[in-house]
């Protein structure tokens, strides 16, 4: 298992490969991933020996899984998770399978594709919100999620913050069935208490809450 470091991200550009998915990757959030194509494979591995992150940015246009005979470069968001592989296993020859935890967040500066089709971006880190205690008003969304969270299982969580705002609202957005836009600007919203409202609202509106 490689170490998940934490810490003041730099303000420097980095430059980080890609994994365009049709997700969206939290900071705190767990994500198991199957990956076969020989692109990921390599950039998993250079990955794995150098216990680097590569990012997760949400698919806006395109496939996954690259089609034969080419296809134009996907779409993107520009707004994307690091994410950490935590352990990884290769239960047959060609595919690995990997979990992973999402970390910082970045922002897309420029980038390009390599002629293996992976995307390298040169990206800068976005600074981690302020760890604020959950507000009182927003007490139901923490038992709600705490429900959610029995119902799911522990075991698909990186331990519990039922007090923290940041972390309510980045579970509540990657659990609610909200659509990827919708996910991704829960994603890009910097301030814990407007993303925690917004989610209230949705909820009240679903009249789930």
């Amino acid at each position: 298992m490689l170490p998940f470091r934490r810490g003041a991200p730099s303000r420097e550009p980095l430059t980080l490969p890609l994994f365009p998915l049709k997700t969206v990757l939290f900071p705190g959030g767990l994500l198991p991933l199957k990956v076969f194509e020989q692109r990921y494979i390599d950039m998993t591995k250079r990955c794995i020996q150098d216990e680097k992150p590569f990012g997760v940015c949400l698919l806006t246009r395109g496939e996954e899984v690259a089609r034969r005979g080419g296809s134009d470069p996907p779409e993107f968001a520009l707004v994307g998770t690091l994410a950490r592989i935590t352990s990884w296993d290769m239960p047959q020859l060609g595919i690995l399978q990997l979990k992973t935890e999402g970390g910082g967040r970045f922002q897309v500066q420029s980038h390009h594709t390599a002629d293996d089709g992976l995307v390298l971006a040169q990206a800068t880190a976005i600074l981690p919100e302020p760890k604020i205690a959950l507000p009182e008003m927003h007490q139901p969304l923490a038992a709600l999620l705490e429900l959610m969270i029995n119902r799911v299982g522990r075991e698909h969580f990186a331990g519990e913050a039922l007090d923290d705002a940041s972390w309510v609202g980045y579970r509540l957005a990657e659990l609610l069935p909200l659509p990827a836009n919708i996910k991704q600007s829960m994603l890009e919203i910097n301030d814990s208490e407007v993303r925690l409202t917004a989610i209230a609202q949705f909820l009240k509106q679903q009249d789930l809450l």
